[in-house]
């Protein structure tokens, strides 16, 4: 495993991470959730993703668990705060008053006394900036947080929060967490990629795969037990598209000229960014997972000719809307 700094700051991250995102709490059981984080960390990992929304708690709840007797000085965990997950006008948002009871929920769940990560899991137009750059600031100070960052904002709304944070001295946002894959690129190669460069924030991208779709599990259709399966996920099943699935079909032969997997040929396509701190991976077994983490060993394949034979085949004008 190798290991990058989160944006300008001194700490590092595995470059391939583990999120429990609808797997935890939800399509598998607390048992698989362990023994998947257990294998993780074995091999290197040491960046565990998280969100108070994630299964309305239940994936903190999991990973709090899975996570017992594991030395906390060597884990990066997260989580994030934006989402309804209290009664009330004020269960939801990024007010003083949610954040904060937001946050003191999420560290029971966890079973820890800070996390290492802190998101404002989207913008909320109803707070200002102020707010939550003062908010995040206090909670890095009482030790609940040890760094804060934004997920799905702008880069204007990020760039506020850092002119905001340098005008009252305050700690600024220190990385972005963006959907990246080969699907969905514009954000971070025309907006992100620029304020990345300026300001040295870092990314934890998320999606790598597009939900499953590039890994190429989806090609013969749905199969039962996917994660397009499930009850809630129909905008995924509207995702898979044709076009999509054929593209699909074609970097599967690139991937296996490079005897590597579509999934690993994915993944290592983001990393070769060096924008891109961590890739956050998800599984719900253990060949899945292995499969993931060994995607870092086929950056080095991908040579500029390669790389120009997959944006031919992905026809992506970055500059574009996705």
């Amino acid at each position: 495993m190798h290991y990058r700094r989160l944006g300008r700051s001194g700490l590092k991250v595995s470059e391939i991470s583990f999120g429990a995102w609808v797997t935890f709490g939800s399509q598998i059981d607390d048992k698989t959730a362990e023994k998947l984080i257990r294998a993780a960390f074995e091999r290197g990992v040491n960046f565990f993703d998280n969100a108070d929304a994630y299964a309305r708690g239940k994936a903190e709840t999991a990973m709090g668990k899975a996570i017992q007797g594991i030395p906390r000085e060597q884990l990066v965990l997260s989580s994030k705060v934006f989402w309804p997950t209290m009664e009330g006008p004020n269960g939801r948002g990024l007010s003083r008053k949610h954040m904060t009871e937001a946050i003191n929920a999420s560290l029971k769940r966890l079973g820890t006394d800070y996390v290492d990560l802190y998101f404002c899991h989207r913008f909320d137009p109803d707070t200002p900036v102020e707010e939550v750059v003062f908010t995040m600031n206090l909670f890095i100070q009482q030790g609940k947080a040890l760094y804060w960052g934004t997920s799905e904002w702008r880069s204007s709304q990020i760039a506020e929060a850092i002119g905001i944070a340098r005008q009252y001295g305050l700690i600024p946002p220190t990385m972005e967490q963006p959907e990246y894959n080969m699907f969905h690129r514009r954000r971070v190669e025309s907006e992100l990629a620029p304020l990345c460069e300026t300001f040295g924030i870092g990314l934890t991208t998320w999606s790598p795969l597009a939900s499953g779709i590039l890994s190429g599990k989806y090609n013969e259709g749905i199969p039962a037990g996917s994660r397009a399966s499930m009850e809630n996920m129909g905008w995924l099943r509207d995702d898979i598209t044709k076009e999509k699935i054929e593209k699909v079909g074609q970097l599967a032969g690139i991937a296996s000229d490079l005897r590597v997997t579509t999934a690993q040929l994915a993944i290592a396509w983001l990393l070769r960014r060096k924008e891109v701190n961590s890739v956050i991976s998800g599984a719900t077994k253990m060949n899945q997972l292995e499969e993931n983490l060994a995607a870092g060993d086929a950056v080095d394949k991908l040579t500029n000719e390669v790389l120009e034979k997959i944006e031919a085949i992905l026809g992506n004008d970055p500059s574009e809307e996705d």
